[in-house]
């Protein structure tokens, strides 16, 4: 067989594993009619969209297989970032002290996979909303603005969340 032609079955068979493991999230019933219905159901359409589900330009299992121990590590990071930043969001609002203002910049983030979930990570901390994420060019809306240099104010707002999500997503 091809290498693309492998390539093609491993992006159909995590395509149809990914829908019928939802099937099975949302399934009512484990009857084995029930299990035979989502599995042909996960199968016709993981032919139909395996080609959207993973792009053809995420060759390798690194780009959108996560490693779950450096994945775990990520989560505890997240957590703590939501922590550090709620409570500064709470000092800046009793304080009212607070510079919002809307800063552009890169990522070192290969996957697209990986891209999207430090967007969404960006998003998902107080004081920062990722406004746009076009390649590898984040524009984000920043509470805490106290920089206008693209670069630095990327390394403060991703802080170590990029270097983390690199070990995740290779």
């Amino acid at each position: 067989m091809r290498p693309e032609h492998i390539w093609n079955l491993t992006r159909f068979l995590l395509t149809t594993g990914a829908l019928f493991g939802v099937w099975l999230l949302f399934s009512p019933s484990l009857e084995p009619f029930s299990l035979g219905a989502g599995l042909i159901g996960s199968v016709l359409l993981g032919a139909l969209t395996y080609k959207e589900f993973i792009a053809q330009h995420d060759a390798s299992l690194g780009s959108f297989m996560p490693h779950p121990q450096w994945l775990v590590v990520f989560l505890g990071v997240l957590i703590f970032y939501l922590y550090q930043s709620s409570w500064k969001m709470l000092g800046a609002i009793l304080t009212g002290r607070a510079n919002p203002r809307i800063v552009h910049f890169r990522t070192r983030l290969r996957s697209d996979l990986a891209r999207m979930v430090l967007s969404n990570s960006i998003t998902f901390t107080p004081g920062t909303i990722t406004l746009d994420l076009n390649d590898d060019h984040l524009t984000v809306h920043w509470f805490f603005c106290n920089t206008s240099h693209a670069k630095l104010a990327g390394e403060t707002v991703k802080g170590r969340m990029e270097q983390h999500l690199r070990k995740v997503w290779l």
